[in-house]
């Protein structure tokens, strides 16, 4: 048996630092398309960093603020029921995303990630109630947190919430982005959550359970059962292999990982010649988990310059970060992660606790 494994503590402490990181870092360069003009604006990035004011990419002008996609801005669910006061960012040609955010913050679906968080160390379980209610009132009342667009999953629930909906039905109907990235970035929570049961099927279950409350999409869940079984045997296997798993579980959702990855080593290949390349950069979950599963593989021993080049290939590099950080720290644990970047978080005291409080009840 190997001692220098960590210890399943260290593998939580891992999992939940390693999405915060993972968001934070790509935040300043959050659908980034193209990449000269993220060199042109940021360099190589290592480290957190605030946004710029310009996006050369951003589309928020285009995107509907009364419900999901693009369309009129007319609508008042954004600025009315939520991002109140924040409405006037929209409408602007190349708008950063996440406008004045500052280093080390997390952007939106982190910060519901760290909702689902606070519910689970309440409660001692996995409540599905307890969280709507939590995360309607984080994202109604005003002056929760610093950022400036919400994708279309959250203007379609609460599209639905301000016509009177119940809370467990108001996730919109399945879209051309419903199954996106942004679907997965809170489930680790909910599978670490269920880990102590040792059940591959109930954690897989809790994992669902999850997503329909916001997302509602066959193709999605084919990914978060994936993601669920790739995260349990993380936990529960004597001496997992990262790198393997990964490459399964990628080739088990059609993409043959193991092939590209010895390709890109025999040739010298970058992972811009697979995400951009082969695979998308963009949200949408069949190319952009497939590029979590990459990365994990590629760098299944290096977490540091696992998160540094998601981040630089650009894309929705933000939610890519965060379930690929989970990965990686579960894996190889809390201390595989650069200090400077877990003390360099925005909420790190809170988070800190948060992340104890978690462990104090699910190890």
């Amino acid at each position: 048996m190997n001692t220098n494994l960590p210890n399943k503590a260290d593998r939580l402490r891992g999992a939940l630092w390693g999405m915060f990181v993972g968001d934070a870092l790509a935040m300043p360069v959050h659908w980034y398309y193209n990449i000269a003009a993220l060199w042109q604006d940021f360099g190589q990035i290592c480290d957190y960093q605030a946004p710029k004011t310009h996006h050369p990419n951003s589309i928020m002008a285009l995107a509907n603020t009364g419900k999901a996609g693009r369309g009129s801005q007319d609508g008042d669910i954004v600025g009315e029921v939520i991002l109140k006061g924040k409405k006037h960012h929209w409408g602007q040609a190349n708008r950063h995303y996440h406008q004045g955010m500052q280093p080390g913050e997390n952007t939106l679906n982190l910060l519901c990630a760290r909702v689902l968080l606070r519910s689970l160390n309440t409660n001692g379980h996995y409540d599905s109630s307890h969280f709507l209610q939590e995360y309607i009132r984080f994202m109604t009342e005003p002056d929760q947190h610093n950022d400036t667009y919400a994708e279309s999953y959250h203007r379609d629930f609460f599209a639905n919430y301000a016509l009177g909906v119940a809370p467990e039905k108001c996730a919109g109907a399945d879209g051309h982005d419903t199954a996106s990235m942004g679907g997965l970035v809170s489930l680790p929570l909910v599978i670490m959550a269920s880990l102590r049961y040792g059940d591959l099927a109930l954690t897989t279950e809790a994992a669902l359970t999850q997503q329909r409350l916001t997302h509602r999409s066959s193709l999605l869940e084919r990914h978060t059962l994936e993601l669920s079984t790739l995260l349990f045997h993380i936990f529960h296997d004597d001496n997992p292999s990262i790198e393997q798993l990964a490459c399964v579980a990628a080739s088990k959702l059609g993409f043959p990982a193991a092939q590209v990855l010895e390709r890109i080593r025999r040739n010298q290949g970058t992972d811009l010649d697979v995400i951009g390349g082969i695979l998308s950069p963009a949200c949408y979950i069949d190319q952009s988990f497939p590029s979590v599963l990459y990365l994990a593989a590629r760098y299944h021993d290096d977490f540091e310059s696992a998160l540094i080049a998601n981040t630089n290939v650009g894309g929705d590099n933000c939610h890519r970060g965060a379930v690929l950080g989970a990965i990686l720290g579960a894996s190889l644990g809390v201390h595989a992660i650069p200090t400077r970047w877990i003390n360099g978080l925005k909420a790190h005291n809170e988070l800190n606790e948060e992340i104890e409080i978690f462990i104090s009840k699910y190890l």
